[in-house]
């Protein structure tokens, strides 16, 4: 049941990811009309570079291209299988590191607790060792 549901949350975002997508691209196809009649018609920026809306359709372009790519390549590649098991790795990866942290902090305060208990036991022997003198 739950493997069903993980199944159509998938499927629903890869098609919100489409829809912007397909909204993305009707967008630049209006606004690349829209800046082409501002130029040619309006003669809106022609004093400042001559056939500007050209590079900004280009740039536009180029952005929607990244768009695609990122729903039809990465986002295929990288779902959320993927980020799951990246997410587990690291979390794997930070275990072992906090396991090794704890192992190395248990082996030093056991070795500060068999100093302490040498040093107790010289101290001992050096006070028997003083009494005995003393006497």
């Amino acid at each position: 049941m739950d493997n069903q549901h993980e199944l159509y949350e998938n499927a629903r975002y890869r098609i919100k990811q489409k829809k912007r997508l397909y909204f993305h691209f009707i967008v630049f196809l209006v606004g690349s009309v829209f800046l082409i009649i501002l130029n040619k018609i309006f003669k809106v920026g022609e004093n400042i570079v001559e056939d500007w809306f050209v590079w900004a359709i280009l740039l536009w372009f180029f952005l929607f291209i990244l768009h695609v790519i990122n729903v039809f390549v990465t986002k295929k590649f990288m779902d959320r299988t993927w980020e799951r098991n990246q997410i587990e790795k690291l979390t794997k990866k930070q275990e072992l590191k906090i396991a090794a942290l704890e192992n190395e902090i248990a082996k030093e305060s056991q070795l500060k607790i068999d100093s302490l208990k040498t040093t107790l036991e010289l101290k001992k022997k050096e006070n028997q060792q003083n009494s005995l003198n003393k006497e």
